[in-house]
């Protein structure tokens, strides 16, 4: 058995739960130590049983609640070295402006893109994506031959990335603005230009380019992820997707979901 819960995913926070029937990981902790908890709980998942977290990159979005949270539970993170480095950046800032001494993290594991790595039953291969952060990654988690695939904050989806997520039979991906939405909306010129780079956040048409071209068609769910709130409607993703996946999009009634950042997502099965 494998089960994905995808607790929030949107600008504001970011975490989802991999669970094993042996194994619970967090994927990223960018709500409160509250909330995280509170969600957790609200599905069903008991966060004195994580095995462990495991971190993409260090936006606030990923990591906003990870000292607090790794500190109650007691359990080891998992981050690449640059990435512990900015984190580590941040929480001495943090400190200094408190005028207390910044504390790391009390059980810290190291992991390499391209190197994968075991917790518990679960193998989990992390891998490089294009993103504006130190060493950002992608995950797949394999257990008795299921994979599951999570990939957001990416300005392009690389070759890399293709031959990663290939075969995945839970696949979480990201939907992150319509482009004209966010060409005319709020948002000032220079953010703007930062979504829209190669390494900024993955738009609905360049998503829906990876469908008609290059996705296998083969996972039993598909969810689409990071949607934002100002630059997209969950209609439109859904909508942009569906015409993409063609013949397949009828295999996905029901089957494709979309991760909110306001309210967890049920728990998916295989």
């Amino acid at each position: 058995m494998v089960r994905i819960t995808v607790l929030a995913s949107g600008s504001k926070g970011n975490c989802a739960v991999v669970a094993s029937s042996t194994t619970r990981i967090l994927v990223d902790a960018g709500l409160s130590c509250r909330e995280i908890l509170n969600r957790m709980r609200q599905t069903g998942e008991d966060p004195e049983a994580l095995s462990a977290i495991v971190i993409t990159h260090e936006h606030a979005d990923h990591i906003g609640g990870l000292k607090v949270l790794a500190r109650k539970l007691k359990v080891p993170v998992y981050m690449t070295g640059p990435t512990h480095k900015a984190w580590f950046r941040l929480i001495k800032n943090e400190a200094k402006r408190a005028d207390r001494e910044a504390r790391d993290l009390e059980r810290l594991e190291f992991f390499e893109a391209g190197h994968n790595f075991q917790i518990g039953n679960v193998t989990i291969m992390p891998f490089t994506i294009p993103h504006d952060a130190v060493d950002p990654v992608g995950f797949t988690f394999k257990v008795d031959g299921v994979k599951v695939g999570i990939v957001t904050d990416l300005g392009y989806i690389t070759p890399n990335v293709k031959e990663h997520i290939r075969a995945c039979d839970i696949l979480m991906i990201e939907s992150n603005h319509d482009v004209e939405m966010l060409k005319i909306g709020p948002y000032p010129w220079s953010v703007k230009q930062r979504i829209l780079d190669r390494t900024g956040h993955l738009s609905n048409d360049a998503l829906a380019e990876f469908f008609r071209k290059d996705y296998d068609g083969g996972a039993a769910f598909l969810i689409l992820a990071h949607l934002s709130e100002q630059n997209n409607l969950p209609e439109i993703a859904r909508m942009v997707a569906e015409r993409a996946l063609g013949r397949h999009a009828s295999l996905f009634q029901h089957r494709l979901l979309l991760a909110l950042q306001s309210q967890p997502l049920e728990s998916l099965t295989l």
